[in-house]
């Protein structure tokens, strides 16, 4: 009988993808968990965001046409148009008789853009866990790159073994930690800037009938109090 066919049969290694991830050193797969914690994350806040977005452009809509439109503003608007609205509001009802035309259209605008400047910064919230994870997430891929490569060289030292057998599986394990690591990066890249852009959109839409509906609000009460004068 030949004596090799007593050797056992090395099975083969699992290289699917749930076959790298089951069988990777404890610390790979402690990186590619916490990559797609990451992921799931990042694209909550994505999705979290596209829909908080329509509702804030078709608010911007709402609030240009209502603007451009001269119309009242005793209605009842909501999200952020609402908040503008009301800023506007209170700061035209807050009487000041020393005050010239310019003096309380600035007042009511500043009113209105600090309104406006938290509602954005509320809409902003999350991107930046967008931002830090495309910055970072190809990093800690890395980490688990290179420590998927120091095991395999150590593998080769205690093996004595050169061979792609036996380098093989855990250079794969070390790889496969770096492609998480880029598909985590490049939506959240791509998702920060299309959002951090829309966002600017919206921004740009308030911003630019702010000045329209300070003047509007500055000339009635102006208008009130040379009425008040004449009577």
């Amino acid at each position: 009988m030949d004596p090799t066919q007593a050797l056992p049969v090395e099975t083969g290694h699992d290289f699917s993808f749930l076959g790298l991830f089951l069988q990777a050193d404890p610390i790979v797969k402690g990186v590619m968990i916490l990559l797609v914690i990451a992921s799931i994350a990042c694209w909550t806040v994505v999705f979290e965001k596209v829909v908080r977005l329509a509702a804030a452009r078709r608010q911007a809509k709402a609030f240009e046409n209502l603007v451009r439109s001269g119309g009242s503003l005793d209605g009842e608007f909501k999200g952020i148009a609402g908040h503008v609205v009301k800023a506007a509001l209170d700061a035209w009802r807050d009487q000041d008789q020393t005050e010239t035309r310019a003096e309380r259209r600035e007042r009511i605008e500043r009113a209105m853009r600090g309104a406006l400047g938290v509602e954005i910064k509320r809409l902003k919230g999350g991107l930046s866990l967008l931002a830090t994870s495309g910055s970072t997430a190809p990093f800690v891929g890395l980490f688990g790159t290179v420590w998927g490569i120091m095991n395999s060289f150590s593998s080769i030292a205690r093996s004595q073994d050169t061979s792609l057998a036996v380098v093989a599986p855990g250079i794969a394990e070390a790889l496969f930690a770096t492609a998480i690591g880029l598909v985590v990066a490049i939506p959240a890249v791509m998702a920060y800037n299309k959002l951090t852009t829309d966002v600017g959109g919206v921004q740009s839409s308030f911003s630019s009938c702010i000045a329209v509906l300070g003047n509007r609000l500055a000339r009635d009460r102006a208008g009130q109090k040379h009425r008040a004068a004449a009577e």
